[in-house]
């Protein structure tokens, strides 16, 4: 039986260590690729690479390609936003359908939706007393 504990098990930190060489490594490779001379390169017989065009165009085309994924999920949230002015934004199904119980005047009152009504009613019904200012 394994315990609740933070750390991974040992199969997943094998994992992760070969995943993180494989990322240095693959990383190394692509500076090589992208920084040595193409003739330095043919010269102890790498001569199978891409062209160098591909070195700037490949991080270039990755960060358009995460700038636009976020507009994206930004222009999703804005249009599945309501509008201000709908019901929406101050009440939903789910607190339609909650109760009021009666509590213990001590206890804490348990988590629900406070309706509009309630609101205005505590913020501007409360205190009937005028204002002194000094």
């Amino acid at each position: 039986m394994v315990e609740n504990s933070p750390s991974p098990l040992p199969e997943r930190a094998i994992y992760g260590f070969v995943l993180y060489l494989s990322a240095q490594f693959g990383f190394i490779l692509y500076l090589v690729w992208a920084f040595i001379p193409e003739s330095w390169l043919n010269y102890i017989g790498l001569t199978y690479w891409p062209q160098k065009y591909w070195a700037v165009a490949v991080p270039v085309y990755l960060l358009i390609t995460i700038v636009i994924g976020y507009l994206l999920l930004f222009g999703m949230n804005m249009l599945s936003t309501c509008p201000l002015n709908s019901i929406n934004t101050v009440t939903d199904n789910y607190a339609k359908s909650q109760q009021w119980k009666n509590y213990h005047k001590e206890a804490i009152p348990p988590l629900r939706d406070i309706s509009i009504s309630e609101v205005n009613q505590m913020f501007f019904l409360a205190t009937k007393e005028p204002c002194t200012s000094n």
